[in-house]
C-alpha cells in the first residue's frame, strides 16, 4: 500500500509539471546567466529527453536513475548531469551528482578531395554552409548565427563573432564562396542560415541525410564520418601540415589556449609521417617572401592573403 501511495504520488507530480513552461522558464534562466544559446539549446533538449523517458525532477535520485539506464556515451551522459545541475540551480536545490567522464578520441580527418564531394553533391544551401566552414575553419555554431553584417564583399571577406571564449577573426572568401552566398536568400531580413524555424539540430539532420545519399551513391562510407566539426579538425590539421607553424594555426582557429591546438601537431605527424618532410614558413609581406627564396624556400600557394613557402629539411 505504501509504495502504491508513492508511486501515485509521483504521477501526480508528473502530471502537475507542465513541462513546457519549465523549459521556457530554463531557458530564460541560462540565458540571464550567459549561457551560449548553443548550450542552452542542447541543455534544454536533454532536460526534455529525461522527462519523456520518466525522470522525476523532484527526486534527483530518479533523475540519476533514467540517465544511468541510457546507452549514451560517458559525455552524453555527462551532458544530461550538467542540464539537470542546472535546472536544480534555478530552482535552488542540489544532489550528489554523478560522475562521468568522456573519453578522449582522436578526431577523423578526411580527405579534402572527400570534403569536396559533399560540397559538391549537397543542395545549395548546405554546400554553401560546408564551403564557409571549410574556408574559415569556424565552428558550425559560429557560421549559423552568420548575418550579412558580417560579411563585406567589397573586400570579399567575412568576420567570425566567436562562441567557446574565443577569438573573432576575419577571414578572406575566394570567388567560388562569394558567388555561392550571393545566390542564397537571406532568412529573417538578415540570417544567411538561422530562422525561426529552423534550429542548427534540424539543419544537421537534413545534412547528414544528404550525405547519406551521397556515400551509397559514390560508395565510399568514410563520407559519413563526416559532421559540421569534422571540417575544421581537417582545416587545422591542414594548416599546420602547410606551415609547421602552431601559433599561426591557434590565430586561425581563435584559440586562446595552445593546449587546444596541439592536436593538429599529433593528427599531422600521424597523417603524414610517411611523406617527406618539410619545412614551412610565411611570408606576409614582399620582403619577407624575398628573404626566403633567398633563404632556399620555395614558393607553394597564397593562402588566406598571404603566401606560403617550403623547402625540404635537408635542402
Amino acid at each position: 500500500m505504501v509504495v502504491e501511495q508513492q508511486q501515485n504520488s509521483v504521477v501526480l507530480r508528473k502530471g502537475a509539471l507542465d513541462i513546457n513552461a519549465l523549459l521556457a522558464k530554463f531557458e530564460w534562466y541560462l540565458q540571464k546567466e550567459g549561457y551560449r544559446t548553443s548550450t542552452i539549446a542542447s541543455r534544454t533538449r536533454l532536460l526534455k529527453i529525461l522527462w519523456r523517458r520518466g525522470a522525476d525532477f523532484y527526486d534527483p535520485e530518479s533523475v540519476k536513475s533514467i540517465i544511468a539506464k541510457q546507452t549514451w556515451c560517458e559525455g552524453r551522459k555527462g551532458n544530461a548531469v550538467d542540464a539537470y545541475s542546472s535546472y536544480l540551480a534555478m530552482e535552488g536545490g542540489t544532489w550528489n551528482r554523478p560522475i562521468y567522464t568522456g573519453v578522449a578520441k582522436i578526431p577523423f580527418v578526411p580527405k579534402e578531395t572527400e570534403v569536396d564531394q559533399l560540397i559538391a553533391g549537397c543542395s545549395h544551401k548546405v554546400a554553401t554552409f560546408l564551403q564557409l566552414l571549410k574556408e574559415t575553419r569556424a565552428r558550425p555554431g559560429e557560421i549559423w548565427h552568420c548575418t550579412e553584417d558580417d560579411f563585406d564583399f567589397e573586400t570579399n571577406t567575412v568576420t567570425i563573432t566567436p562562441e567557446k571564449n574565443s577569438n573573432p577573426r576575419i577571414f578572406k572568401m575566394s570567388q567560388k564562396l562569394v558567388g555561392m552566398l550571393q545566390r542564397l536568400p537571406k532568412l529573417a531580413g538578415k540570417y544567411y542560415f538561422a530562422s525561426p524555424k529552423t534550429t542548427i539540430d534540424d539543419f544537421r539532420t537534413i545534412f547528414e541525410q544528404q550525405r547519406k545519399k551521397l556515400a551509397a551513391k559514390l560508395n565510399n562510407p568514410r563520407l559519413n564520418k563526416i559532421m559540421f566539426k569534422t571540417l575544421r579538425t581537417w582545416g587545422g590539421t591542414t594548416d599546420y601540415h602547410l606551415t609547421k607553424d602552431i601559433l599561426y594555426v591557434m590565430k586561425r582557429l581563435g584559440h586562446k589556449n595552445i593546449k587546444n591546438t596541439l592536436i593538429y601537431v599529433q593528427l599531422d605527424e600521424a597523417l603524414f609521417k610517411d611523406e617527406i618532410d618539410y619545412v614551412s614558413k610565411v611570408a606576409k609581406t614582399k620582403a619577407e617572401a624575398c628573404l626566403l627564396i633567398e633563404a632556399g624556400f620555395d614558393f607553394v600557394c597564397d593562402f588566406d592573403g598571404h603566401k606560403l613557402f617550403r623547402k625540404r629539411s635537408d635542402k
